[in-house]
C-alpha cells in the first residue's frame, strides 16, 4: 500500500514548473484547439514524502490515440541572462531550469518535496470532429497500477474549422556537422543520413519549412583560423585547368527533405561571417586527392575565388534550374555584417552580383543602410531593430533573435517566461512578416565551434549565449531528437499566427487587424505588448470563438 499525497495541478504550456516552487498559476482545465493543431497543457505533481517515486500515468480519453506524454526534465544554465538584459525573466541566476520534453509512455519519477511536470501534447488531426472532449489523466505506483494516486479532467474543445496551411517560411540553422559529432557517425555515412532524416522530421513537425543547406561547410560561428567538420554537399574537382561539380549529394540532401515536408532551401554563405572577408572551407579534389583550397587564408577579393564562385554558381543555377528548385532557393552573401563591414560586403555582392541576378538573396543583418543602398534586397533585422525597416517599408520583410535579442523584445531563453516566445506570432501578423530566422535548431558547440558540449550539460555555449539561444532539441537515442518546451511554444506561436489569418479569410484584413487592435489595446509592435501568459491565452480563446462564430 502507497501512503502518499500527491499535490498536483493542471496547467498552461505557458507556465515553467520549477522543482524548488510551487506553481502559482491558476488551475488550467479547459480550452480550444482548432483542428489539425498541436495542442500542449501540463500536469504538475509533488508528492509529500519520500524519496523517489516511480510512477505511471493513464490517459483515457476519445482522444488517446492523438496524445503524447512528456516528461519535463531540468537542465542546469550557469548563464540564464546577460548582465544588462530587462527584468521580464523568470530567474537570473545559475540554476536548473525546465526544457526538455523527453517521451515516456507514461513512465515519470517524482521526488519527494519537489515538482515535477508531464506535458500533455495533443495532435489534432485535420478532419477531428468539432465537439467536447474530455481528457483524464490517471496517476498510479509503478509497482502497483490498480491504485490511484491521483487523478486529473482536462476538457478540450476541437473548433469545426480546419488551421490553415503555414505561409511563413521560417528556418532554424539545421547543423549536419552536429549530428555527425553527437552521434559519433561518419558524415554522409547511411546513419548519419538516417539522423539527418530523423531531425528534419522534427523540425517540420514543429513548424519549420526552410533548411540551411550546405552546399560548402557553413562559415558560421567558427573561430578565425578554426574550421567545422566538413559537411560540403557539392563535389569539386580541378582538372584540366577548370572546375567540375557533382551534385549528387545535393540532390539526395534535398530530395529527402522535401520528402520530410520542407519547401525551401537555404543556400550557405558564400563568405565568411561578419563582414564577408573570407572565404568559406571548400574542398577541392586535385589529381584525386582532397585538399582545402578555399577557406581562412583566402582573400575574399581574390581573383581565384571570385573567378571560382562564379563558375560554380553558373554551374549551381543550371543545376537547380533544371531541377524546377532554383524558385525555392535562397542565397547568402554573408551573415551579420556590422556597418563597418559595410564595404568589404559590397565588394562580396559585387563580385557575384550578375551570377545571382534573378535569384532569392538575403542575409541576417541590422543596419538599415544595407538596404538603402541596394546590397541587401531582402534583409532580415533582428526584433529590436526591425523599425527602422518597417519605416522603409521593406517589402517581404523577415526578421530574426539570437543571443543579444533580451531587452523589450520577444526570445525563447530558458529563463524567460514562455509568454515572451509565444506572443511573436501576434506580433509578426499585424506587420505582414514573410519569414523568421534563428541560427540554433541544434548548435551543440561552445562559441566559434571551438569544441563540441554535451547539450544536456552545457546549455549556453560555454557561458557565451543566454541558455537556449543555441538549439532547440536535444540529442535523443537511437538518432531521434529530443524536443524542448521552448520548440512546443514557439510552433503555438506560428498556431497563433495562422489562426489569425483564417480569421482573415473569413472577415477580411481590416477587420481582422481591427479586432486583434482592439484586443491588444492598441497597436501590437516589437516592443509593446501585453507581457502576460493571460493575455494570450485568453485571445486565443477569443479568437476561436469568433473563428467558429464565422464559421457556421
Amino acid at each position: 500500500m502507497i501512503s502518499v499525497f500527491i499535490s498536483h495541478k493542471l496547467l498552461s504550456s505557458l507556465e515553467k514548473v520549477f522543482p524548488d516552487e510551487a506553481p502559482g498559476a491558476p488551475p488550467f482545465t479547459t480550452a480550444s484547439a482548432l483542428q489539425g493543431e498541436r495542442f500542449g497543457f501540463q500536469w504538475a505533481l509533488s508528492p509529500d514524502q519520500g524519496d523517489r517515486l516511480d510512477a505511471v500515468v493513464r490517459v483515457d480519453s476519445p482522444l488517446a490515440d492523438a496524445v503524447c506524454l512528456y516528461a519535463v526534465g531540468c537542465v542546469p544554465s550557469l548563464l540564464p541572462a546577460y548582465e544588462g538584459s530587462d527584468t521580464d525573466f523568470l530567474r537570473r541566476k545559475p540554476g536548473l531550469f525546465p526544457d526538455v520534453l523527453a517521451p515516456t509512455g507514461g513512465e515519470i519519477s517524482l521526488m519527494g518535496n519537489q515538482w515535477r511536470s508531464l506535458w500533455v501534447e495533443v495532435a489534432l488531426p485535420p478532419n477531428q470532429p468539432a465537439g467536447s472532449y474530455p481528457i483524464r489523466l490517471t496517476l498510479a505506483a509503478a509497482g502497483n497500477p490498480g491504485e490511484t494516486l491521483a487523478e486529473a479532467a482536462f476538457t478540450l474543445e476541437v473548433i469545426g474549422a480546419r488551421l490553415p496551411e503555414q505561409t511563413l517560411i521560417h528556418t532554424e540553422w539545421f547543423h549536419c556537422d552536429c549530428l555527425a559529432l553527437q552521434y559519433q557517425v561518419p558524415v554522409f555515412s547511411e546513419e548519419h543520413w538516417r539522423i539527418m532524416e530523423n531531425y528534419m522530421k522534427n523540425a517540420v513537425k514543429y513548424g519549420v519549412n526552410m533548411l540551411l543547406t550546405p552546399v560548402f561547410t557553413p562559415p558560421l560561428d567558427t573561430a578565425v583560423g578554426g574550421e567545422r567538420p566538413t559537411v560540403q554537399l557539392v563535389d569539386v574537382v580541378w582538372e584540366k585547368g577548370e572546375y567540375r561539380f557533382g551534385f549528387d549529394r545535393l540532390k539526395r540532401y534535398m530530395d529527402l527533405a522535401e520528402a520530410c515536408g520542407i519547401r525551401y532551401f537555404e543556400i550557405s554563405h558564400l563568405f565568411t561571417q561578419w563582414g564577408a572577408e573570407h572565404a568559406p572551407k571548400i574542398v577541392v579534389t586535385v589529381d584525386g586527392r582532397e585538399e582545402k583550397r578555399f577557406g581562412w587564408h583566402t582573400d575574399a577579393s581574390s581573383p581565384e575565388y571570385v573567378d571560382f564562385l562564379n563558375c560554380f554558381l553558373s554551374a549551381l543555377k543550371g543545376y537547380l534550374r533544371r531541377e524546377n528548385r532554383l524558385e525555392q532557393c535562397w542565397f547568402h552573401i554573408s551573415d551579420e555584417p556590422s556597418r563597418d563591414a559595410l564595404e568589404s560586403y559590397r565588394r562580396a555582392r559585387d563580385s557575384i552580383r550578375e551570377v545571382l541576378a534573378g535569384c532569392h538573396t538575403m542575409d541576417a543583418l541590422s543596419e538599415v543602410a544595407f538596404y538603402k543602398e541596394g546590397l541587401v534586397p531582402h534583409p532580415i533585422p533582428a526584433n529590436d531593430h526591425i523599425e527602422a525597416f518597417l519605416e522603409e517599408k521593406v517589402p517581404r520583410l523577415w526578421t530574426y533573435y539570437c543571443c543579444g535579442q533580451t531587452v523589450e523584445v520577444s526570445n525563447r531563453m530558458m529563463a524567460m517566461p514562455s509568454a515572451r516566445n509565444r506572443i511573436l506570432g501576434w506580433q509578426l501578423y499585424p506587420h505582414q512578416i514573410e519569414g523568421f530566422l534563428h541560427w540554433g535548431y541544434n548548435f551543440w558547440f561552445t562559441a566559434l565551434s571551438r569544441k563540441a558540449v554535451d547539450p544536456y550539460a552545457v546549455t549556453d555555449g560555454g557561458e557565451a549565449f543566454p541558455s537556449g539561444d543555441p538549439f532547440l532539441v536535444y540529442p535523443g537515442e537511437n538518432g531521434e531528437p529530443v524536443p524542448s518546451i521552448r520548440q512546443m511554444v514557439f510552433n503555438e506561436s506560428l498556431q497563433d499566427m495562422r489562426a489569425l489569418q483564417l480569421l482573415e479569410s473569413l472577415l477580411g484584413r481590416a477587420a481582422a487587424e481591427e479586432w486583434l487592435e482592439r484586443e491588444a489595446g492598441g497597436t501590437l509592435t516589437f516592443r509593446e505588448y501585453p507581457r502576460s501568459a493571460h493575455w494570450i491565452l485568453d485571445t486565443r480563446e477569443k479568437l476561436n470563438r469568433k473563428i467558429a462564430e464565422r464559421n457556421r
